[in-house]
C-alpha cells in the first residue's frame, strides 16, 4: 500500500521540520509539500492533490479556516482530508473548523504519538477533535437539535450572489463563472464564501443543493 502522502501548511519553519522530521521516521506516510500561508496551502492542494492537508489556523495573507473553505469549494479536492492545528482551545474556531470541511481538529501541544494517532485516525475516516472541545461540540449540537432547523433567506444573497450560485448550481467551475460574469476569481471566491455563509452550507455542492430545495436558483443542481 502506497503511503498517506501529506501537505503540511504552517507559518513556522521550525515547527514544519519537525513535523517532517516526525512523519518521515513513519514508513506509512511521507510529507510530499510545505506551505508557509493558505494561499500557498492551496496552490500546493490543487497541484499535489495529498491525502491529507495538515493546516495551521493562525497563518498570514490567508489563514487555516480560509485556505479550508477555498480547498472545499472545488470539486478535485474532495477526497482530501484536513486536519486542523492550533495552539489555543477555542470553541468559536472548533466550530468554524468543522463549518470549513476539516476532519479534524488537534492542539499543537499533543505528543507525537497522539499527532501521529491523530493522522492515522483522520486517514481512517475517523474525525479527531481534542476531549474538551469534543464535549462542548456535543453539547452545541444538542442545543442546535432543539432548536428549527435554519433555512436560507432569499433576502439574504445579493444580486450578484443569486447569478454566482446559479452558475454554481450547474456545476460551473469558478473560471467559468469570472469569465461569464465577468469578476476575478478571487471575486468569485468572495461571493462564493459570503453564499455558504448565508445558506450554513459546508461546501458549494451542498450551497446548491440547499437552494435548489428552497427555490433559490433557477434549474436543479448538475449530477
Amino acid at each position: 500500500m502506497s503511503p498517506t502522502r501529506i501537505l503540511l501548511a504552517d507559518d513556522h519553519q521550525l515547527f514544519r521540520e519537525g513535523l517532517t522530521r516526525l512523519i518521515k521516521a513513519q514508513p506509512d506516510l511521507e510529507v510530499v509539500g510545505e506551505a508557509g500561508d493558505g494561499f500557498e496551502a492551496l496552490t500546493l492542494a490543487r497541484d499535489l492533490r495529498p491525502d491529507l492537508i495538515v493546516m495551521d489556523i493562525s497563518m498570514p495573507i490567508c489563514d487555516g479556516l480560509e485556505a479550508t473553505r477555498l480547498i472545499r469549494a472545488g470539486v478535485s479536492l474532495a477526497k482530501s482530508r484536513i486536519l486542523m492545528l492550533t495552539v489555543h482551545e477555542e470553541d468559536e474556531k472548533l466550530f468554524e473548523a468543522i463549518k470549513a470541511g476539516a476532519n479534524g481538529y488537534l492542539l499543537k501541544s499533543v505528543s507525537s504519538a497522539d499527532f501521529l494517532h491523530g493522522i492515522r485516525a483522520v486517514m481512517a475516516g475517523g474525525a479527531v477533535l481534542p476531549p474538551k472541545l469534543a464535549g462542548r461540540l456535543l453539547e452545541e449540537f444538542a442545543r442546535l437539535a432543539g432548536q428549527p432547523a435554519a433555512t436560507a433567506n432569499p433576502s439574504d444573497l445579493t444580486p450578484r450572489e443569486y447569478e454566482v450560485l446559479n452558475l454554481v448550481a450547474i456545476g460551473a467551475t469558478d473560471k467559468e463563472i469570472a469569465s461569464q460574469l465577468s469578476l476575478s476569481i478571487h471575486t468569485v471566491k468572495s461571493h462564493l464564501h459570503s453564499i455558504l455563509n448565508k445558506l450554513h452550507a459546508v461546501n458549494r455542492r451542498q450551497a446548491a443543493q440547499l437552494a435548489a430545495r428552497q427555490g433559490l436558483v433557477k434549474g436543479g443542481t448538475k449530477t
